[in-house]
Formats: structure tokens, C-alpha cells, sequence
């Protein structure tokens, strides 16, 4: 099954309410900027890929609203805009990259405002259509790491609904499962947001995939057990040595899985790494509110006056990663040297096509 996580019909960004799931599947229609700003600040849309579709949607949908006005005009309020997506979510790199892609549509050379509008939302389009391509493709690379029968651990959800289609993570899985593997997912539940209880369950279980849910310090259990076969998850931003920022908890897997002489594999499109970061020690982490927390599912669970800690990712060193899957290939260590590489050979396929 593939999801509509984010989309655009008649002028409007049209959301998945991730934050109702798995109870209602719920679908919200925006026509104002700053609502789907504030919708990937308040999780209504999640994940790096998904994130960055949703921005270059905003965008769009900020430049449709400009159509009365001058294009120096236009132009200026789109620049008031682009730097109100960049403060929605810090950590999550597809963000500023979508927003970079869409400053430098609007910088192009266009006979008026209604012109340069509709070619924004072009561009904004198309990050969509290539998310769910880029994600495919990763997923026919990353599927033959995987064995024809065997326990996959994830975190988290990187599946469809964390980006615009098909997903990273949970998008090698479904590729495998589609070309005949049998394979079996254990899902963290993924605390404090219950991604993956919540969402990544309820995806795997839509498409058909067995999936167990585990509490988040249940994997060196079954990983003792040589109950879990391989490590996958997806990414909030990769540095150019290939450590890699995802959701809180990924570092202790990454650790047990060394450990126990596991594969660790993180799926990530290329729009995930930031190359002007040396080392994951520059990544930003989000640190959220402690009511995330304090509360589940809307009652409190904790005595009133005590404090929380609540960073939203955590960085893990590229020395316990296996192996990066992108959809311009898997690469392995050194990291720091095959990714320049992949880069290099990506650019270089773009120019010529």
C-alpha cells in the first residue's frame, strides 16, 4: 500500500494527520502558509523526507498567494516565508534543502508574478514525485542486504509517512517483501511520540507485513536471543563522515547491534546529508517540550515538579553503521571518502542527463 502522506490539489497542501493515528486516518486540507508551518512544528507531519515535500509545498502555496502583488514584491514575501519554514524543525536537513531548491526557482528570470508562481509550484511538485522515485530506488539497492527469510529491527517510522511515498527504512523492507522475501519487522514503540507502535505498526500492518512491537529496551533481549537479523532505519541528517542523526534511541541500537555482530543499516535519500558538516558533533539536536514526556496519550504519567529531558534525535558515529543505503547506491566505510565519491559520480550523471 502507498500513502498520500502529503500532497497538492487545487491550490491547497493536503496533510495526513499523523498525530491521529492509528486510530482516525484523517486528512487536512491547508490554505494558508503558516498552518502548514506550524503543522511540521506540531507533528502533524513528520519525518525528514516528508518534512522537505511539505516545505516546498508551503512554499508553493505562499507563492500562489502573491499573485496580485509585484514580482520584487512577491519576491520579498517569498523570502519572509522561506525563513519561516527554516525555523519549524532544526534538525531535519531535508528541510533546508527544499527550501534552497525552491529560492533558487524563485531567483530564475520570469516575465511576472503569475509566471514565477506557477513554476514554484512546478518545483514543489516535483520534489514530491522524486521523493517517491529516489525512495524506490533505494529500496531495489537496499532489499538484497537483507536475507530471503529473517527478523528486521527498525525504530522509529521511516516508512511512507515519513516521506512522500513508499519510504526509506521501511521502503527496502517493502521492496524485499515485494520481490518474494519473507520477512518479519520488530518495531521499537519508539517513546516519547510512539512512532513506532502508533505509525510504523499500522503502515507495516496496511501493507500486509508482520510486524511485533517491542518497548524501546527490549533489543538486546532478542538480539541476545539471535532472535534479529539486521538493524534498519532512516535518517534526519547524514554529516560528510557518514555519522548520522536520527531519532532518539538509534544510537543504543546502533551500539547492541555491534555488539552482537548485527548489520546496521541506515536508508536515506540524498537530500539527507549535509556535506558542510564535518562530523555529527555540528548536527543542531531538537530538544522538545518535556509534556511530550510528562504525558501519554493525553494523561499524565509522571508526579508533578519533576523535571524531563526530551531530545527529539541522537547522533550515531559511522563506525557502527554497515553500510548507508541512497538511491544512488549503498555505501560503506570509509565514509568520508566513498560519500565525496557518490556525490562526484551523482553530479556527474546530472550534468550529462
Amino acid at each position: 500500500m502507498e500513502f498520500e502522506t502529503v500532497t497538492w490539489e487545487n491550490n491547497h497542501v493536503i496533510l495526513l494527520d499523523q498525530k491521529r493515528l492509528p486510530g482516525e486516518t484523517i486528512y487536512h486540507s491547508y490554505h494558508d502558509p503558516e498552518y502548514v508551518a506550524a503543522a511540521i512544528e506540531n507533528m502533524v507531519v513528520r519525518g525528514a523526507p516528508a518534512i522537505g515535500v511539505t516545505a516546498a509545498l508551503g512554499l508553493a502555496l505562499a507563492a500562489t498567494k502573491s499573485i496580485s502583488q509585484t514580482l520584487p514584491q512577491a519576491r520579498i514575501q517569498f523570502a519572509h516565508w522561506c525563513e519561516r519554514f527554516a525555523k519549524t524543525r532544526p534538525t531535519a536537513i531535508n528541510l533546508f534543502w527544499a527550501i534552497e531548491r525552491m529560492k533558487k526557482c524563485s531567483d530564475r528570470t520570469y516575465a511576472d508574478t503569475a509566471q514565477w508562481s506557477q513554476a514554484l509550484v512546478v518545483e514543489a511538485v516535483n520534489t514530491k514525485d522524486e521523493d517517491i522515485a529516489a525512495c524506490k530506488r533505494m529500496g531495489e539497492f537496499g532489499e538484497k542486504l537483507f536475507p530471503q527469510e529473517g527478523t528486521i529491527l527498525t525504530h522509529c517510522n521511516a516508512g511512507a509517512l515519513a516521506t512522500a511515498g513508499w519510504g526509506t527504512a521501511l521502503g527496502v523492507i517493502r521492496s524485499a517483501v515485494k520481490n518474494g522475501k519473507k520477512l518479519h519487522v520488530f518495531a521499537d514503540e519508539t517513546r516519547p511520540f510512539m512512532q513506532g507502535s502508533r505509525l510504523t505498526a499500522w503502515e507495516l500492518q496496511q501493507s500486509g507485513i508482520p510486524v511485533t512491537i517491542l518497548t524501546d529496551n527490549m533489543a538486546g533481549y532478542f538480539m541476545a536471543k539471535e532472535e534479529i537479523d539486521a538493524v534498519i532505519v532512516g535518517a534526519d541528517r547524514i554529516a560528510a563522515n557518514g555519522d548520522t542523526a536520527n531519532k532518539i534511541g538509534t544510537y543504543s541500537l546502533a551500539i547492541l547491534a555491534k555488539a552482537h555482530n548485527i548489520p546496521f543499516y541506515v536508508a536515506a535519500p540524498l537530500s539527507t546529508f549535509d556535506m558542510t558538516c564535518e562530523t555529527g558533533k555540528q548536527i543542531p539536536i531538537e530538544e522538545r517540550k518535556a509534556s511530550e514526556v510528562f504525558e501519554f496519550a493525553g494523561t499524565n504519567v509522571a508526579p508533578k515538579g519533576v523535571l524531563a529531558r526530551n531530545p527529539a534525535f541522537d547522533v550515531t558515529p559511522a563506525s557502527y553503521i554497515t553500510a548507508i543505503i541512497t538511491e544512488a547506491g549503498v555505501c560503506q566505510a570509509p565514509y568520508a571518502e566513498r560519500l565525496k565519491q557518490l556525490f562526484s559520480e551523482n553530479k556527474a550523471r546530472s550534468e550529462h542527463v
